[in-house]
Order: structure tokens, then sequence, then C-alpha cells
């Protein structure tokens, strides 16, 4: 990290079996080839040690070489990747493809991407168990999951998802949704927060210019302060930067209120 990187904040959570998962995050969605690598590169530079891919994402490769070129030691990183679920009954191997491409001997967390169809969860669900059994995935978990489907895997196994990962953001915001996913230690990420018109919302607006910070900035602080994890993305250095600058403000009680409420609204 140079001088010139942000300070990112400290806050992890840590996960049901032990690993400690930093709130902050860089996703690479819709980010491919060098861009891919460009980013990843900048946003360990920048100090984040959360990277977030998939295998549909196409960009594992891309991930995995600018963490091996980074000079950072792969146990500081926290990876994540995910596995469609059409994989049934060929998860482990999946998963194997996946580190290879990731150049590691395991992920930090490994997610059913989204749901899929009759039994297949389930199924598909004892093989993440097995995974994590094996030490090819340390944590495991799910994404695109209703109360229903955390129910029905956890049912399956007696496994309960370390995370589940939902589109997410102030607007999203649902207390039943955070109570549930409480209730069932289920730790709740969010992904494109920073899209679906947060960015210009006249309140989230209005907070950012008091407190001289960017609407993304507050999204972001607006996660980490309820505990749950945010992976913002971008390909440009500099808005990948101020993504990460969210350690040295805070929001106050009443800015809080006004931004859950505008869940639903």
């Amino acid at each position: 990290m140079t001088d010139t990187a942000p300070r990112l904040p400290d806050n992890v959570v840590k996960l049901t079996h032990g690993s400690r998962m930093p709130l902050l995050g860089f996703g690479t969605w819709q980010i491919k080839g060098g861009d891919a690598v460009r980013a990843t590169a900048t946003a360990l530079e920048a100090g984040y040690r959360h990277l977030d891919t998939a295998l549909v994402y196409g960009n594992e490769g891309e991930v995995g070489q600018a963490l091996a070129d980074s000079g950072v030691a792969r146990d500081e990183v926290f990876l994540t990747t995910k596995c469609p679920p059409n994989r049934v009954g060929t998860g482990l191997d999946t998963l194997r493809e996946s580190l290879d491409r990731l150049r590691t001997d395991h992920v930090d967390l490994w997610l059913i991407h989204w749901p899929g169809e009759g039994s297949g969860n389930a199924d598909l669900w004892g093989e993440f168990v097995q995974a994590r059994e094996a030490g090819l995935a340390r944590e495991i978990g799910v994404s695109n999951f209703d109360s229903a489907l955390l129910e029905e895997v956890t049912r399956a196994t007696g496994e309960v998802p370390a995370v589940n990962q939902i589109e997410w953001s102030p607007l999203l915001y649902d207390a039943e949704t955070v109570a549930e996913h409480s209730r069932r230690g289920i730790v709740l990420e969010g992904y494109s927060a920073l899209r679906g018109g947060t960015l210009d919302h006249p309140a989230i607006v209005g907070i950012a210019e008091r407190l001289g910070r960017t609407p993304a900035q507050v999204i972001i602080r607006w996660h980490l302060q309820h505990g749950f994890v945010a992976i913002p993305k971008s390909v440009q250095a500099e808005r990948i930067r101020s993504n990460a600058d969210v350690a040295g403000f805070t929001l106050t009680d009443d800015d809080m209120a006004t931004l859950d409420g505008l869940g639903g609204a």
C-alpha cells in the first residue's frame, strides 16, 4: 500500500467456522480481461483485502493473476467465488477448476450463486459441505436466497449458510430481512448498492454534501455501521480508492434512521 492510499476501515465479521471477513470488499461483476487485472490490482494497492468473483463472471483467472502478482500474502486476502446451481453432482470439480484459475488451494467463501430448481439446492449444498470439510472452502454460503430457501438447505444438511449475498442498499432496506438473517446467524452481504438510483437520491446526496463525502461513501459507510458486507466495484482507479476511503467519518443515528427509512419508500 502506498502512502497515498486511503485508510480502510478495519471492520470485520466472524463467520461460522471462525474466518474473519472484511465488511468492505471489492466486487468484480462485469469486469473482464485486462480491466479485471488492473482493477483488482488497484484495489489491492488501495488496501482492499476482500475480493469477490464468480465462475460466471469469466474473470477468475484475471483476479487470480492480480492477486498472485500483487505481492500481498494469500492469507491476508479474503477471497470469494461462486458456483452456478446447475453444477449439482459436479460441485467439487467446479470448485477445483475455480481454484486453478484463482491460483490458490482454497477460497475463503464459496457461494451458490443463485437458487436452482427442485431438490438441486439441497443436493448442491451437500457438496458445499463436503468442500468445506475437504479444506477447499473455509466458509460456505449462498446468494439470492430467500427465507424459505435458507430454511430448505439448512434443514437438508443441518448446516446454516455463513453468508447470503443479496441485492441491497438503503433503498432496499427491510428490517424483517435483517432480523431473519440475524436470527439464523447468517451474515448479510449486499451487492449493487451503488446502482438503482442510490447515487442520485436526494436524501443520500444531502447527507453526503453535509459531510463533505460522496454519495457512494455514505452508502458504503451505512453498510459498515449496520454490519452488512459491501462489495462496491469500479474500473476507475480514483473511484476504487474513493470507495475505500470510508474510515474517517461516522454517520449519526439520525443519518442511519433516514437511510433506513428509504427502504420501500
